[in-house]
């Protein structure tokens, strides 16, 4: 059975290289579930939660190159159970990434989430779609809030995907993240702050010592 995101990583030199670290038995003997070409509800959530994502394109001279795409939460879309799309809007206009799938769709994307230590990688074919081609995939796409140009339309589709272990991921948080972690601590700082003013009031106008009531 293949393994999906290997059997393509897996090159000529890159099996190599395994067998000069010794470790090309454990993934010819690997066991469990090989075959990534459907997303799960696993990875839908996992994509829909994200905020941004790298993705790398290779030129028509073999140069590798990674770019960051960020937006609005969940701005990766289900296309269906094989394909994410997004929308690409106006940037610095060097137009890289769109002239290497022009001459070679295949992408790898890495998604992450720093907070929990956990990386999502891809393996898909790129496919561009101009945003009056398909108004449904638009309007997918589209955020309303979010205000900005919709050149293209970007749609990846799967090939493989594979999950990598944690190790080595150092935790970062966004500001909505620990603006969640701190909501309890700022509630409960609230709720002492109105205690002790109600408990000052009281003081207040509580009779000293030595006067009659």
């Amino acid at each position: 059975m293949p393994y999906g995101f290997m059997d393509i990583a897996a090159t000529p030199s890159v099996r190599a290289a395994q067998t000069e670290m010794g470790v090309e038995q454990h993934w010819q003997a690997f066991k469990g579930e090989r075959c990534f070409d459907r997303f799960t509800a696993d990875e839908a959530a996992f994509i829909g939660a994200r905020d941004s994502f790298y993705i790398a394109s290779a030129s028509d001279t073999g140069w590798p190159y990674v770019q960051h795409r960020g937006g609005p939460r969940g701005f990766l879309k289900v296309a269906d159970d094989a394909s994410r799309a997004f929308a690409d809007y106006s940037g610095n206009r060097q137009y890289i990434s769109l002239g290497n799938f022009n001459a070679d769709d295949r992408a790898c994307l890495f998604l992450m989430d720093y907070a929990r230590r956990a990386r999502l990688k891809i393996y898909g074919h790129v496919e561009i779609v101009a945003p009056e081609a398909d108004p449904q995939l638009l309007e997918q796409v589209t955020v309303p809030s979010y205000r900005a140009r919709i050149e293209r339309i970007v749609r990846v589709r799967l090939a493989a995907f594979d999950w990598n272990c944690p190790q080595h991921i150092t935790p970062r948080f966004t500001e909505a993240e620990i603006a969640e972690a701190v909501q309890p601590v700022r509630e409960r700082i609230a709720t002492l702050e109105a205690e002790t003013a109600s408990l000052r009031a009281q003081l207040a106008h509580a009779p000293s010592q030595g006067e009659r009531p």
